[in-house]
C-alpha cells in the first residue's frame, strides 16, 4: 500500500510540550493543566490547573478568564499577548466556537500559532469541548493560504511535539473518486503543500471536498459538506461532519460516497478503519443505505483494478 511522502519546506523553531495532561483528571502530573508560553515565547510548558464550573460553560468562562492572567512560575506567561481578547463564544454540540477581537489579525506567526496550541490544549480537557475553532474579528480564521482552518482538536498538535510547530510540507496523496462511468472509485495522485499543524486526515477530507482535478473523474463528497472535526485514535479516524454530507452526489451511489471517503483515509494515514458522523451523532444510514454506526474498513473491491 503506498502511504504519504511528507517533505519539509520551511520552519520556524516552536516547540510544544505537551505530556502529562489528561482530561478530566485532578491537578497534578497527570490531571488537568493550563498551557503558558514559554519565557523564550518558542513554544509551551503548562501548570497543574483545577478547572472550576459546575457546568461546560461555567468551566470555559473560568478557563478563559484566567489564561489571561500571568502564571507563578516565572519560566512561563500568557499565552494571550497584548490586547488579545476572546469577545464572545458559542459552544454546541461539543463544538466551541471563539470570536477573538480584531487585534488578533495584528499578532506575528509564532505568537499566534502558540496561543492557538495553548487555547486549544487548554479547552479540550473540558468534558463537553470535544473541538475548537477561531474566529478573528468577525471572520473565520484561516492559514496561510487562505484556507479556512476550521475546529481544530489536541492531536491537530500534538503531532508536533518535538519538531517545528509551524512548517510546511509537501504530502504526495493517492486519493480516490469516482471514474467516469460513475461505478468504481478511481485513483488520484495529488501534491499538496499544507501547514504542518494540519493532520495529514483532515487534508484528505478537505482535497475530497474540494474535488478531483482530473477530467476522467467526478466528484464523490456533495461540495458543500462542512468538516466539523477529525481526529484519530487506536487506529481508527473519527470524521464528523456537517448536514451538507447527507446530500446526494447526482449519479453517485452511496457506497461509493463514503467509500471514497474511507478509502481515501486509509490510504493517507494512520487509520486502518474510519467512523463517519453527521453533526456529531452515528446512529445514521447514509442515504438510508450505509449503516454509519460503526467504524469501517477499506474496500478494495470497490476500487478500479479491485476484485468484483
Amino acid at each position: 500500500m503506498k502511504k504519504k511522502y511528507v517533505r519539509c519546506l520551511c520552519i520556524l523553531s516552536a516547540a510544544i510540550l505537551l505530556s502529562g495532561c489528561q482530561r478530566g483528571g485532578k491537578p497534578g502530573t497527570t490531571g488537568t493543566c493550563m498551557y503558558y508560553v514559554n519565557a523564550e515565547g518558542t513554544g509551551l510548558g503548562k501548570e497543574a490547573y483545577d478547572i472550576k464550573g459546575d457546568s461546560a460553560e461555567e468551566e470555559i468562562k473560568s478557563v478563559l478568564k484566567d489564561m489571561y492572567k500571568e502564571p507563578e512560575d516565572d519560566d512561563y506567561r500568557s499565552a494571550f499577548p497584548g490586547e488579545i481578547k476572546v469577545d464572545d463564544w458559542k459552544l454546541e454540540k461539543g463544538r466551541l466556537n471563539l470570536y477573538f477581537n480584531e487585534s488578533y489579525k495584528d499578532m506575528d506567526a509564532a505568537s499566534e500559532i502558540l496561543l492557538r496550541a495553548a487555547v486549544v490544549q487548554t479547552l479540550v480537557q473540558i468534558a463537553g469541548v470535544d473541538y475548537v475553532n477561531f474566529y478573528a474579528g468577525g471572520e473565520p480564521l484561516t492559514d496561510n493560504e487562505g484556507d479556512e482552518i476550521g475546529y481544530m482538536h489536541a492531536e491537530d498538535f500534538v503531532q508536533n511535539t518535538g519538531s517545528s510547530l509551524h512548517s510546511y510540507q509537501l504530502a504526495n496523496l493517492h486519493l480516490y473518486y469516482i471514474n467516469k462511468k460513475g461505478g468504481r472509485l478511481g485513483e488520484e495522485e495529488v501534491s499538496v503543500r499544507y501547514n504542518s499543524n494540519m493532520s495529514i486526515e483532515k487534508l484528505v477530507v478537505e482535497q475530497i471536498i474540494k474535488g478531483p482535478s482530473m477530467q476522467e473523474h467526478q466528484p464523490s463528497v456533495p461540495p458543500e459538506t462542512k468538516l466539523l472535526g477529525i481526529s484519530v485514535k487506536d487506529g481508527i479516524c473519527y470524521v464528523n461532519f456537517d448536514d451538507g454530507f447527507m446530500n446526494a452526489v447526482y449519479g453517485v451511489s452511496p457506497e461509493l460516497t463514503v467509500y471514497s471517503l474511507v478509502n481515501s483515509i486509509v490510504e493517507a494515514g494512520d487509520a486502518n478503519e474510519v467512523q463517519i458522523s453527521v453533526n456529531g451523532e452515528t446512529d445514521v444510514k447514509y442515504q438510508g443505505v450505509i449503516d454509519l454506526s460503526k467504524p469501517l474498513s477499506r474496500n478494495l473491491e470497490l476500487e478500479e483494478g479491485g476484485v468484483k
